[in-house]
């Protein structure tokens, strides 16, 4: 029987959980004074979709710092985010330390993002292993391939997009490889990079499916629509410069051998984590 192996996106699921309760201003402020509302609900996230999935191994990945090798080549590239809310703060290592409780690895590389980290995971892993990728971002949906499925978390706990190379073709008309040049063309307003100015989802996703590749494009530019063609001339550095921003590097320096990342939970150890943060409500999520 085949590895199922599922790697999660620990931001993804961490800020979906703290804005959904900080919103009404409910942090779950512990007796230390630390608040814990993030982690209470990143454990409920991360459980439900172990329980209900069932994976052999799991493994989290993780931000490392906002700078990046896409800071370094676009000073631009998610400048547009604020500083986390003081109350998340604390919770950035607190809940590392809770997912370690879980015994599941920890992976995380200053200078890549997550996505990196799980697009070199699951490249590696999927030779011979079936991948399922838990996030919240659909920028992860290039890394579809045979063996590798992604769940983009919905509203709610245990809610999911579920995406097969298949199911995404039928939504999208394109193939997931071709999802690079996608954003490519139409930017993306949350990373904060503008791809070519005027040419939205549609437009694109047209293009694509007409031209294959952005060089497809290029080459058959004099016979796209005057108003195509003058966008596409005018930024076409931005153009190249946003694919490599939406590329998921995956030759990423890092490595999770499978035998740290089998999913065996130590129920008294995770108990001891929950008691020190003073969680209740939350044995159903731990089987």
């Amino acid at each position: 029987m085949k590895n199922q192996i599922m790697l999660i996106d620990g931001m993804a699921l961490l800020f979906r959980s703290f804005y959904a309760t900080a919103m009404s201003g409910y942090f779950m402020v512990n007796s230390k004074g630390v608040p814990t509302n993030g982690i209470h609900g990143f454990i409920k996230h991360m459980m439900t979709a172990v329980n209900k999935y069932k994976p052999s191994h799991v493994i989290c990945c993780w931000d490392m710092g906002s700078s990046t090798f896409r800071t370094e080549m676009y000073d631009g590239y998610k400048a547009n985010r604020g500083a986390p809310p003081e109350e998340l703060i604390p919770q950035f290592d607190l809940v590392k330390d809770v997912v370690e409780s879980f015994d599941i690895p920890n992976v995380g590389l200053s200078g890549y993002e997550a996505d990196d980290c799980i697009g070199t995971l699951a490249t590696q892993y999927s030779q011979d292993s079936e991948v399922i990728i838990l996030t919240g971002d659909q920028d992860i949906l290039q890394l579809l391939d045979d063996n590798i499925t992604v769940l983009i978390m919905k509203k709610g706990i245990g809610n999911y997009a579920e995406y097969t190379t298949e199911s995404f073709f039928e939504e999208k008309g394109i193939r997931p490889q071709q999802m690079v040049d996608l954003k490519a063309l139409m930017g993306d307003t949350s990373d904060n990079y503008p791809g070519v100015r005027g040419i939205g989802e549609k437009t694109a996703l047209k293009l694509l499916q007409q031209f294959e590749t952005i060089e497809g494009i290029l080459e058959n530019v004099e016979n796209l629509t005057k108003a195509q063609k003058t966008k596409i001339k005018e930024d076409l550095e931005m153009l190249h410069l946003s694919r490599k921003l939406a590329r998921i590097h995956c030759e990423v320096p890092i490595s999770c051998s499978l035998d740290e990342a089998l999913i065996e939970i130590n129920r008294e150890k995770v108990h001891e984590k929950f008691s020190e943060l003073e969680f209740k409500g939350l044995d159903q999520f731990i089987g």
